[in-house]
């Protein structure tokens, strides 16, 4: 696939819109100059940052659960109402999510600091040490899959994605 694009300067994302341009000419694939390029990027590392999570017996579910504990700071504990509105997900899932950590001995429940009559996720001392561990090797893989592009342009890249996050967010957020 490098020596296709070499070759001509096309990627995956220009092949696909010129395909759907030859059976659907009428439609404007334009957004998938963006999205379609990010979704592919997403897919293509989206294996090993699962793989890097596995090693350390954790699926992306569950890494998220501890890194957004870890990353909460001392005493590495919230809410379950907390969690999930951080992770965005289900309550549901949330607490399909603890039980298995729980059971692995990475999370525990302990009494909240706002009320007493409901229980706080907390990491364990191995919970701190797995999520950090994972997040270092996640952190180190991801830093060579781009290590090759350029400073300024990362730089620039990074501005320019969180502008389209921040349009992209707006946008959903007047359609709900």
């Amino acid at each position: 696939m490098q020596d296709e694009r070499e070759k001509t300067g096309l990627d995956h994302v220009d092949r696909a819109r010129a395909q759907w341009t030859k059976e659907l000419p009428d439609l404007d694939t334009a957004p998938m100059d963006v999205l379609g390029r990010i979704y592919r990027i997403s897919r293509l590392v989206t294996p090993s940052i699962e793989a890097t999570f596995a090693s350390h017996g954790l699926d992306r579910g569950e890494f998220d659960v501890v890194a957004t504990l870890r990353r909460s700071g001392a005493p590495y504990r919230l809410t379950p109402t907390e969690l999930y509105r951080a992770l965005m997900i289900a309550s549901g899932s949330l607490t399909h999510r603890l039980g298995r950590l729980e059971k692995a001995g990475l999370v525990k429940r302990v009494p909240s600091d706002n009320d007493g009559r409901s229980l706080a996720v907390q990491l364990t001392d191995d919970g701190i040490l797995r999520a950090e561990a994972a997040f270092r090797e996640d952190m180190a893989n991801e830093a060579a899959a781009i290590a090759a592009f350029d400073p300024d342009k990362k730089r620039q890249l990074t501005q320019l994605l969180r502008e389209l996050a921040a349009v992209v967010e707006a946008s959903l957020a007047k359609a709900e």
